[in-house]
This record gives structure tokens, C-alpha cells and sequence, in this order.
């Protein structure tokens, strides 16, 4: 069994602080990959400002480069757009593969807002990467209030594939300043770099358009 960490999110842009925290996240849980799955479009973002998906697609492949890392638009051809279907069906799609999904703790403090989000749950186990400014509201959310008594021991990270889920698990990482939002804002048009990109979707192996 190959053992695949799944980051959802934008990625508007893909930047190196996504690349060091699922590199970090790779060693603390032992996995073999991590895949970046670049949503189409995310239900609980605004579509004013979004950038083409083949844009955020080429950009996050071009940060990826040379890791154990790959990013994807599996959700355009699963045909989902909400996270509770696409992590169904992904499971459905590789049932040779372990997954664990992967989120920061700016998404835990506002995860009772998902659609499902008991069952991503109860689908596959949790790893939450610390942000900075976010800890203290995500142990004090909604979600964490429901999922505080599945929490394990970051000590035991690395034998994520044997828990019954729900499962949790806090890692605590050297806080990153960078975002999408700071760099959207130093330059908001950067995606007319990859304006003319063909990208092929490593999973799929389907050209995004």
C-alpha cells in the first residue's frame, strides 16, 4: 500500500510555503507522496479573483518540481466538488493507496462550515499542520469540540495507517508567513505567465483546458 497525503485547496497561487509543509508533512507521517488537489473551483471561496484552473495547475506542478509531490485536478474528472465526495471517491478510485488528508489549522477553525464534514472524518484519518494566528481558533472551533476525543499522539504519527477513524493528529510545524493572499496581492495578474500552459494531469494523464 503506497501511503499519499492529500492537500486540497485553490492554490492561487501554488507558493513554496505548500511545498514545506507537505514536504514537513511527508517525513512527520511517513508518506511516500503527497498530492495537491486543485480544486476547480472551492464552494466556499468567492469566484471573483480565482484564476484559470489550467493557470493554478501549471504554477503548482512548477513549484512540485523535483519532490514527492503531485499536483492534480482529479476533481474534473471525478466530476466532484465538494471535499466529502471527491476524498469517496479518490478512495474508490485507488484502493491500493492509504490516504490521509491533509489541512492547515486556518481550514480546522472553519471546518464545521464543509458540506459532510463528519464524514471526511470518519473517511480517513486527519493531520492538521499548525499556521500561524490560527491555533488557538481551531482548538477552540466547532469541529475541534466533536473531534477532540479522536486526537492521537503526534508521537505516533507515523502509524497513521493502523487507526480506526475518526482520527486526528496536531503537527506542529516552524511557522510560515507565506500565502496566496500576500502574493495575489504583490501581483494579481501573475497567472498570465502560464496563460498559454498545457497541462497534463499526472493521474489522470487527461490535458487540462
Amino acid at each position: 500500500m503506497t501511503r499519499i497525503g492529500l492537500l486540497g485547496g485553490s492554490f492561487n497561487p501554488a507558493h513554496d510555503g505548500h511545498r514545506a509543509i507537505s514536504l514537513f508533512a511527508a517525513r512527520a507521517l511517513g508518506l511516500d507522496e503527497v498530492w495537491w488537489l486543485v480544486s476547480p473551483g472551492n464552494p466556499l471561496k468567492p469566484a471573483k479573483g480565482m484564476a484559470p484552473l489550467t493557470a493554478r495547475l501549471a504554477r503548482a506542478q512548477h513549484v512540485a518540481r523535483r519532490a514527492p509531490i503531485r499536483a492534480t485536478a482529479i476533481e474534473t474528472y471525478l466530476r466532484t466538488r465538494y471535499t466529502s465526495d471527491t476524498l469517496k471517491a479518490i478512495a474508490r478510485q485507488y484502493p491500493r493507496n492509504d490516504f490521509i488528508w491533509l489541512m492547515g489549522a486556518d481550514n480546522l477553525a472553519q471546518f464545521s462550515a464543509w458540506r459532510q464534514w463528519r464524514d471526511i472524518a470518519r473517511e480517513m484519518p486527519i493531520a492538521v499542520i499548525a499556521r500561524p494566528g490560527y491555533d488557538r481558533h481551531a482548538r477552540g472551533s466547532v469541529a475541534m469540540s466533536w473531534l477532540r476525543r479522536f486526537v492521537r499522539s503526534a508521537r505516533q504519527s507515523a502509524d497513521w495507517t493502523s487507526w480506526r477513524t475518526p482520527a486526528l493528529v496536531l503537527l506542529r510545524f516552524r511557522p510560515d508567513p507565506r500565502s496566496a493572499t500576500l502574493l495575489r496581492q504583490a501581483d494579481p495578474l501573475w497567472h498570465r505567465e502560464y496563460s498559454e500552459a498545457r497541462v497534463r494531469d499526472p493521474l489522470t494523464r487527461r490535458l487540462i483546458v
